[in-house]
């Protein structure tokens, strides 16, 4: 026999189907009948029409688990709480307050934290240590290791290390350790050996920076990218900075097109200035195989105010470096004197060019044979006529920078030594 009123509802709900609160009601009055079906397919109606309702969501669940009424729900939950034995020392749980679906995090946290005492991400109220974006070395190697330059060494002497040495001295003198020198020469010279051996000289820090080091794609980036290395050197004062291709970093105004190139120079300027902070101690070692395309501003005293010639190696360097190239290799009756005076004009580079070149002559010969063959002159002499001086190229692009753009004599002693080996 059908219930009156679930009829009369069943019709309410036709003639209104959007009325929410008259098909949960009918919903309710299904469920406590018995009809569980049809409770819950007025349920998901309610749903459709309102996902986040509640009411809906509470009765789906009671129809899902065929509980008739909430207040069976609750004598049931309770009924068998009662019955089921306790665990010795078994703490109990707490009865539900309400018919929430909430999920009960602290009783999950207290049910895992015999396995995760502790949680895996927790701020330990200290300050973060500071991490250098830049890696700072310390130099082993001193100008003693540099072979001959003998004028190169007596200037870096005089400029920084003989006042760094004598701090009494600079005192009484007025000598400040702030400032830069500007290394130039053909490349392959040792202008980066020279910066490590400064560094080492003075036992001092050694940051190493190339282009892409700095210059970045974002506007703005490379002039921060100066900044923290200019911050990093500063926190682990005393050091020497080595900025590599100077000519590129800070180029001549007059010849960037774009904006941010101008603005990375600017931004140089002002950290060698050391305008907000101290640079104290930062010495900073530029070098580059195209001086004229560096910006005149960087080289006006206080920044880039020394600048050195790197030549190629006299006799007495060509000798020392073979020696050194040499020392670990399997050789035999080898004249380093030889070699040196039949390498005039071979940069530090074309000299290690050379010894490679021997080195795989003798080696090809020694896995052909299945012995073991020694490097001996030679290989070194064939190895000089075929490894060409890499130099001539930069000394005739310097060659119309010594004639034409001189005036200022800022290229003295290049124009000099160019007459003396007939380069000019």
């Amino acid at each position: 026999m059908t219930n009156p009123l679930i009829a009369s509802l069943m019709r309410a709900v036709e003639a209104a189907p959007d009325d929410l609160t008259l098909r949960l009601h009918l919903a309710e009055v299904l469920l406590t009948d018995g009809q569980l079906d049809e409770a819950l397919a007025h349920c998901a109606a309610a749903l459709q029409g309102d996902p986040s309702n509640a009411a809906a969501r509470g009765l789906m669940s009671r129809a899902l688990h065929g509980i008739p009424a909430a207040g069976a729900e609750a004598t049931s939950q309770s009924q068998a709480d009662a019955s089921m034995p306790s665990a010795p020392g078994a703490q109990p749980h707490p009865a539900p307050t309400s018919q929430s679906n909430e999920f009960d995090w602290a009783a999950a946290e207290s049910e895992v934290e015999s396995f995760a005492p502790e949680p895996m991400f927790v701020d330990s109220g200290g300050p973060e240590p500071v991490v250098d974006a830049w890696d700072v070395e310390r130099a082993t190697i001193q100008l003693a290791d540099v072979g001959g330059m003998r004028e190169v060494k007596e200037r870096l002497m005089v400029s920084f290390l003989a006042p760094m040495r004598n701090p009494e001295m600079r005192k009484l003198y007025g000598k400040s350790l702030k400032g830069g020198i500007l290394l130039y020469g053909p490349p392959g010279c040792g202008k980066t050996f020279i910066g490590r051996a400064i560094a080492g000289e003075m036992g001092a820090q050694f940051i190493n920076v190339g282009l892409a080091d700095v210059l970045d794609m974002y506007i703005g980036q490379s002039e921060r990218n100066l900044h923290e290395l200019f911050q990093v050197a500063r926190r682990n004062a005393p050091v020497v900075i080595f900025l590599d291709e100077i000519d590129a970093i800070g180029q001549k105004r007059s010849l960037t097109r774009h904006s941010a190139m101008r603005s990375t120079v600017n931004q140089l300027l002002t950290e060698l200035d050391g305008v907000s902070d101290s640079n104290e101690g930062v010495y900073v070692v530029g070098a580059t195989n195209q001086p004229w395309d560096v910006d005149p501003a960087l080289r006006r005293p206080g920044r880039f105010d020394r600048t050195l010639l790197v030549l190629p190696p006299d006799q007495q360097a060509r000798e020392a470096i073979f020696r050194y190239h040499l020392k670990d290799r399997p050789v035999e009756a080898i004249d380093p004197t030889a070699l040196a005076k039949r390498s005039d004009g071979y940069s530090g580079a074309d000299i290690q060019h050379v010894c490679e070149t021997a080195a795989e002559r003798a080696m090809m010969e020694g896995i052909r044979s299945g012995t073991v063959r020694m490097i001996g002159m030679n290989d070194l002499y064939a190895a000089l006529r075929e490894v060409r001086p890499s130099t001539a190229p930069w000394f005739d692009s310097a060659r119309n920078v010594v004639q034409f753009a001189n005036a200022d004599g800022t290229y003295d002693e290049l124009r000099a030594y160019m007459k003396r080996t007939k380069r000019l």
